[in-house]
């Protein structure tokens, strides 16, 4: 316990980094999967721009990626990430990989989610006259919006789980953290601090996630 209280601003320092990793992956990986997402939706056989071309070759894009394991991915996509972001070492090489990784898995998700949008509901707005781009932005992302709500907050969590790999390239977190100063240095308290604050940063993200979630389901 001594020594976690010595630690103690390594340990937060550690903690803003992990908010840091996840904020920014959330926000590029989260717009970058939106798009992925509305591109399979909008382009799958019978939707709104049908385009097999297009659909497949984002389908076969995903399903390549999705699979490979974040652990490997990491050092796969090193040398575009140099490329990138300048180093393939440290926090921002991690954000890169890491919303590279979150974009393909929430592409998927959200076009799940955008199926389960009733095609009564589609056709309805498209005799209305809705052209396509209209109908995206008034029908099926507001009737998703809930769902989405909640596959975006799983994949927060997977995030908060993935920063965990950061100290593999030379970044910071919790993760780091608890490898650094706990396992590698046989201090259980200082490892169990560090997962006791990753639990609670997950605890807080599926609150608000649910509460969100029901909020905009009972419109």
């Amino acid at each position: 316990m001594d020594r976690l209280f010595e630690l103690g601003s390594e340990f937060w320092v550690a903690a803003a980094e992990t908010l840091y990793m996840v904020a920014l992956t959330l926000f590029f990986g989260g717009i970058l999967g939106l798009f992925i997402g509305v591109a399979l939706y909008t382009t799958r056989p019978g939707s709104l721009l049908e385009n097999k071309v297009v659909f497949n070759v984002v389908n076969v894009v995903i399903n390549f990626f999705r699979p490979i394991p974040f652990i490997i991915f990491i050092p796969a996509v090193q040398p575009l990430a140099r490329l990138v972001v300048g180093t393939g070492i440290g926090n921002n090489a991690l954000i890169f990989a890491l919303s590279l990784a979150a974009s393909f898995a929430i592409g998927r998700i959200v076009e799940q989610n955008l199926l389960t949008v009733s095609p009564g509901v589609i056709e309805a707005a498209r005799a209305m006259g809705a052209g396509p781009v209209r109908i995206m932005r008034t029908v099926v992302l507001p009737e998703a919006l809930g769902p989405l709500i909640l596959g975006y907050t799983f994949v927060i969590v997977a995030i908060i789980d993935m920063t965990a790999v950061a100290g593999y390239i030379g970044g910071g977190g919790l993760g780091n953290f608890a490898l650094v100063y706990g396992y590698r240095q046989f201090e259980p308290v200082i490892t169990w601090a560090a997962v006791i604050l990753i639990v609670i940063f997950v605890q807080v993200v599926q609150f608000f996630g649910n509460w969100l979630a029901r909020k905009v389901l009972r419109r």
